[in-house]
């Protein structure tokens, strides 16, 4: 298996024929009845029957998606609420994500400078070498802030290049009034998002952060229903890998999204959540399957692919 970062998720999109990727952000109120209805994980005020409940469910998605797709992405917030129960779930959901041969993304958007940064990094990218913490495993990747400028974004990176690992920095959101901050431009008309892209870029593009593939361990981030003037982004930045989240629930389309991967279908991982791992809400495939809400999550990522196969012919 290649020791880059980016080189592996290149092999992985190929092998998968997809650069299509599943968020995992688990709501209690929202899993399947079946599984809140279980004796021992049918109380959401309880904090272990409740990550109880949210693991199962999470290992099920992972297992169900793994065939399917290159990567995940798994939202430490919804594991956080439940303080160290719920980061143990998150680990141990790490853990099993690379059994199943899945490059995992932690969404964590940690950002600082310094030492702080540092120990971020090492928390969130570095497999631990402390005694008794030996089989535990950290992301793959991770998101991360670089509003601090490049202070914020070298000790991430630098953690990520030891580790064979990749760090994704926010650049351009997705939700509508990221537009405010993040479109706000100088006097020269880059706006700040632009700007920002320009500081990743000149971190991401040494050539000791490059692999076979061509592309960085340090990409960017950036919204699917971001305007279509961010495209210009995927053109000036040709070694940078996009995250591009917003695709289904958060309203993007196939087309927002795959403008981000280059002709040959490389250069993007495009994220759905919630429109996948909570498809059994949706009458489309309840009708279909009914109470089988494994088969309603298999069913949306294969839609999901062809709906991106089809938007990038």
């Amino acid at each position: 298996m290649a020791s880059h970062f980016a080189d592996r998720v290149c092999q992985a999109v190929k092998a998968k024929k997809t650069p299509l990727i599943v968020g995992l952000d688990p709501v209690y109120s929202r899993l399947p009845a079946a599984i809140r209805n279980k004796e021992g994980l049918n109380d959401s005020k309880n904090a272990a029957a409740a990550v109880d409940a949210i693991f199962e469910f999470s290992l099920k998605v992972l297992r169900i998606v793994a065939p399917h797709i290159p990567a995940v992405k798994l939202n430490i917030a919804f594991f956080e609420k439940y303080l160290w129960e719920g980061i143990e779930s998150y680990y141990s959901l790490v853990s099993e994500a690379q059994g199943l041969d899945l490059e995992i993304i932690g969404d964590v958007k940690r950002g600082d400078i310094g030492h702080t940064a540092e120990s971020y990094a090492q928390a969130h990218l570095a497999n631990p070498e402390l005694e008794g913490l030996d089989d535990v495993l950290a992301p793959d990747a991770i998101t991360i802030n670089g509003f601090a400028g490049s202070d914020g974004i070298v000790p991430f990176a630098e953690v990520a290049e030891a580790q064979g690992k990749g760090v994704f920095v926010w650049v351009r959101a997705s939700n509508p009034s990221a537009a405010m901050i993040q479109d706000f431009a100088d006097a020269d008309g880059v706006k700040m998002y632009e700007k920002l892209a320009q500081v990743v870029a000149e971190i991401a593009n040494q050539t000791k952060r490059i692999g076979t593939s061509g592309y960085s361990n340090v990409g960017m981030v950036v919204g699917g229903t971001s305007g279509e003037q961010t495209t210009a982004l995927r053109e000036k930045y040709g070694k940078i890998l996009f995250l591009v989240p917003g695709f289904g629930s958060q309203g993007a389309t196939a087309a927002d999204c795959v403008r981000f991967c280059k002709p040959d279908g490389s250069g993007a991982l495009i994220n759905a959540s919630r429109s996948i791992i909570y498809a059994y809400e949706n009458e489309k495939y309840s009708t279909q399957f009914g109470d089988n809400w494994e088969k309603c999550i298999e069913q949306a990522v294969i839609d999901a692919k062809v709906e991106l196969s089809k938007a990038m012919q």
